[in-house]
C-alpha cells in the first residue's frame, strides 16, 4: 500500500488527529498525577487540599473526560495496529473505525453512572 493509506479520507484524517490529542492529554493528565502525587512529600497539607478538590463535580466531568480520552486512545490504538500487521488491514481501515466508535460509545455509556454517579448524588442529593 502507498503511504498515507492509513489516513485516507475524512475520517481517517480525524482519527489521526484524535489519537494524537488524546494522547497528548494522557501524557498531561499522568504529568499533573506525578506532581500531585510528588506533593504528599513536601506538603501532606497541601497535598489533602489537592485531593480535596478532586472530590467536586466539575473534577468528575474531567475524571469523564479522562475516561473517554483512554479509551479511545486504546481503541484507536489496537485499530492502527490491525491496519499495519494485518494484510487486509488498509482494506478495512473505515469499518474498522466505525467498529471503534461504536464500542466506544457502548463503553462510554457503561462508565457514566461509575464515574460521574458521585458528582450527580452531590449535586442533585441521593
Amino acid at each position: 500500500m502507498p503511504a498515507g493509506t492509513l489516513y485516507r479520507g475524512r475520517e481517517g484524517m480525524w482519527s489521526w488527529v484524535a489519537h494524537r490529542v488524546t494522547g497528548v492529554l494522557i501524557f498531561f493528565f499522568l504529568f499533573v498525577h506525578v506532581l500531585d502525587t510528588a506533593l504528599v512529600r513536601v506538603s501532606p497539607e497541601a497535598y489533602d487540599e489537592v485531593v480535596a478538590t478532586y472530590k467536586t463535580p466539575i473534577v468528575a466531568l474531567l475524571e469523564y473526560g479522562l475516561v473517554a480520552a483512554i479509551l479511545f486512545h486504546a481503541l484507536n490504538g489496537l485499530r492502527v495496529i490491525a491496519v499495519d500487521f494485518w494484510s487486509k488491514g488498509p482494506r478495512y481501515q473505515k469499518q474498522m473505525l466505525w467498529t471503534v466508535v461504536g464500542v466506544w460509545v457502548v463503553l462510554m455509556a457503561g462508565s457514566l453512572y461509575p464515574v460521574l454517579g458521585h458528582a450527580a448524588r452531590e449535586l442533585f442529593g441521593s
